[in-house]
């Protein structure tokens, strides 16, 4: 996750340069339609996140909730680690949680994380997850991807059917975002681990931290 924030700081910056940078050859015109072009950015960029939480500012949930959202056991799979943190960027600040399962043998492994993307939810889901903003269905040989509705939220699946691996994404309530992805496993075991967390749970701390 600080490499998205990072990663969208970095756009939203070199953005800002390329925009504002000194044109030798810079006519009045030209320099309106820049000022024009920046305004519209940053008008889109408010736009987009007031979308999500009617431009309020939210403080995320404490990481160590989320962690509480994690089961001990997937299955066959324990835990084998598990951690959680709040980051910060820009004035961007989320929390996150994520933990690590595998089987007895090694064999089988799913990585699952929970993020809260706080009061900047609708830009960093566009810089992270691209996929909210389009609908999805393709396939190959070896497999596919898709986006879906999980329990009335947007979802995307991607499936490696020669490898075994692949990913499940969900995002919950326009804030948080669950994360599944798994190796030597199959897309209903990565379903059924998503499934262990409670969403009912993140979707009632929808307005929790928002500024009334």
């Amino acid at each position: 996750m600080t490499k998205k924030l990072l990663a969208l700081a970095f756009i939203i910056s070199s953005f800002i340069i390329y925009s504002c940078g000194e044109k030798k050859t810079e006519t009045p015109q030209d320099q309106s339609a820049n000022k024009n072009d920046l305004e519209n950015f940053a008008d889109k960029m408010k736009e987009v996140s007031e979308n999500f939480n009617e431009g309020k500012k939210v403080t995320p949930i404490d990481f160590r909730e989320l962690k509480s959202l994690l089961p001990e056991n997937l299955g066959n799979m324990k835990r084998t680690n598990i951690e959680g943190e709040k980051t910060s960027a820009m004035g961007i600040n989320v929390s996150t949680a994520n933990a690590d399962y595998a089987d007895q043998e090694g064999n089988q492994s799913i990585h699952l994380k929970v993020t809260d993307m706080g009061s900047i939810s609708g830009l960093s889901g566009m810089a992270a997850y691209g996929w909210y903003m389009v609908d999805i269905d393709k396939e190959n040989e070896t497999g596919y991807e898709k986006t879906i509705t999980y329990k009335g939220n947007k979802g995307y699946e991607k499936y490696d059917n020669e490898g075994k691996f692949g990913e499940l994404n969900i995002f919950v309530a326009k804030r948080f975002v669950v994360e599944a992805n798994g190796n030597s496993v199959s897309m209903d075991q990565m379903k059924a681990a998503v499934d262990m967390i409670d969403i009912g749970k993140l979707e009632s701390w929808k307005d929790v931290g928002v500024e009334k």
